[in-house]
């Protein structure tokens, strides 16, 4: 029986070419977005280790963060944290004519075109992280300084917190 070859993405081909070591992940889904702490269920991962990547415009640009998957992302900080006075979510039709992604599917690699973006600090926690390799059903781990050093981004604390 042959053994059936996984299609690598050009999240994948990018991190080769990077000389950055991942381990990749699939998971089954019917076609349609996955939201992450499901995706985090079926990897049987931490769904605080697992990441998922946000769009948004702030005045004439697009800014991306990536935070985890059970977190929501705080607007007012995210703002500062790119230096804009607010930002807002990139609606779903846009994401794909923006990114070259589509929902579900979107990672900080290999985006059309390299935005600004920020890594929730909650990231330097783990010794690597794991988020979309670039289509529905596929993940990455990755360690956070190698992601960091090849979108050239940062951290910042950009989730909202609960209340205690």
């Amino acid at each position: 029986m042959a053994k059936e070859k996984e299609a690598k993405t050009n999240v994948m081909r990018a991190l080769e070419r990077a000389k950055i070591p991942y381990r990749h992940y699939s998971y089954e889904h019917d076609g349609g977005a996955v939201d992450g702490e499901s995706v985090a269920k079926l990897l049987g991962q931490n769904p605080a280790q697992v990441f998922k990547t946000l769009v948004t415009r702030g005045g004439n640009s697009f800014f991306v963060f990536v935070i985890p998957v059970g977190s929501e992302l705080d607007l007012k900080a995210a703002a500062r944290a790119v230096g804009e006075k607010s930002v807002s979510m990139l609606h779903v039709s846009e994401l794909l004519p923006v990114t070259g992604y589509v929902r579900g599917g979107c990672s900080p690699i290999g985006m059309k075109k390299q935005f600004p973006t920020v890594i929730d600090e909650s990231c330097l926690a783990f010794q690597s992280i794991i988020f979309s390799a670039g289509k529905i059903g596929a993940q990455v781990e990755v360690a956070p300084s190698d992601l960091l050093t090849l979108i050239g981004g940062k951290t910042a604390d950009i989730t909202v917190k609960e209340e205690t």
